[in-house]
């Protein structure tokens, strides 16, 4: 998703400017949204109609369906919660937004007044004609980028998601150049950066869990996006375990990163078991893996050296999951034997 914003002063053709660049875009074939923000109240209800009603009784989020839908919260949200949620939406390829001047997103402004390091072209917005409107259209395509705190390229030589933003306004670096992130993850309503390793893990866990549902009853024949919302959660205190990890009876080293990361995936997979009451030790072992085929593995589980008898289900879960974990690590023999150890330092 690339975003790009419209911004000037008053009455310098930002309306227009936007519906131009948001058909040049829809006519290229770009699955495209648009944000437009005022400073005014914008009331999106016609006064005595239900929807209005409802409003008017309490409600702090209407939705209207009918041949459109729509949703009238009673609130403004942040720009990059928006974005954030619109990724639940569809697939856009292009989120064009008009106004927030104040926001970190490449511009595109109508007046000089509103120019600062953001800005990556400045248009008459009434004197622009086709052509500039197409080469407006390929600048953004060129210059624009994600949500910036999703931003990563370290293979490039940047971690910091404001620095990358910066090198792809400049010209300096391509979207295609950066790190593919897999997953997306908001917390609180605040957007959390996931680099690619941290995102690929997520989605492999995630993954292999799913995998073991029994999908076709709900209606999933294929998985193309996946939602997940945890709207309760307790803090957690730091774990001060290590982890241990053989493949195929050979030890694989692991940075403190890595090891803080799936020491807390497996500590949160066997607590959720409720095997006893304190664990200080788990030893968990998944053999007879071919060819990345879980089918005919066996897994084998011990809390504090003594085995846990776990059902077929669980077992498929875990087998899974504990796969895709590793699976992440990019690990070049062929994975027959996993075994891992979790235990107090």
């Amino acid at each position: 998703m690339k975003i790009a914003s419209i911004v000037g002063k008053k009455n310098t053709g930002k309306t227009s400017l936007t519906v131009k660049v948001i058909e040049e875009l829809t006519k290229r074939g770009y699955n495209v949204a648009s944000i437009k923000h005022s400073h005014h109240s914008i009331e999106m209800d016609k006064e005595n109609t239900d929807t209005w009603k409802h409003k008017q009784a309490g409600a702090n989020l209407v939705v209207g369906v009918g041949s459109t839908t729509f949703f009238n919260v009673k609130a403004e949200y942040d720009l990059n919660r928006i974005l954030y949620l619109l990724k639940h939406f569809d697939n856009f390829d292009f989120v064009i937004i008009e106004g927030y001047k104040s926001y970190n997103y490449p511009k595109i402004i109508t007046s000089p007044e509103v120019r600062d390091e953001y800005t990556i072209k400045e248009v008459d917005s009434f004197t622009i004609d086709d052509e500039g409107i197409s080469e407006l259209a390929d600048l953004i395509e060129r210059r624009g980028h994600d949500i910036v705190d999703t931003l990563f390229a370290n293979n490039c030589g940047f971690n910091d998601g404001e620095a990358i933003a910066e090198e792809i306004r400049e010209g300096n670096l391509k979207v295609e150049d950066l790190d593919k992130v897999h997953s997306y993850l908001s917390i609180d309503n605040k957007v959390v950066g996931l680099n690619r390793f941290v995102s690929d893990y997520l989605k492999q866990n995630i993954l292999g869990v799913i995998s073991t549902l029994n999908l076709d009853e709900y209606g999933v024949e294929d998985i193309n996006k996946i939602e997940l919302v945890i709207p309760d959660t307790e803090s957690t205190s730091k774990i001060d375990k290590k982890t241990t990890i053989l493949i195929n009876d050979r030890n694989l080293m692991i940075n403190k990163f890595t090891n803080d990361l799936i020491t807390n995936s497996i500590n949160a997979m066997v607590n959720s078991l409720k095997t006893e009451g304190n664990v200080e030790k788990i030893d968990i072992e998944i053999s007879n893996i071919y060819n990345k085929s879980l089918n005919d593995a066996n897994i084998t589980l011990k809390t504090n050296d003594n085995p846990v008898d776990i059902n077929k289900f669980t077992r498929g879960i875990l087998k899974e999951t504990i796969f895709a974990v590793i699976d992440t690590l990019k690990i070049d023999d062929e994975i027959n034997n996993i075994k891992i150890k979790v235990e107090s330092d």
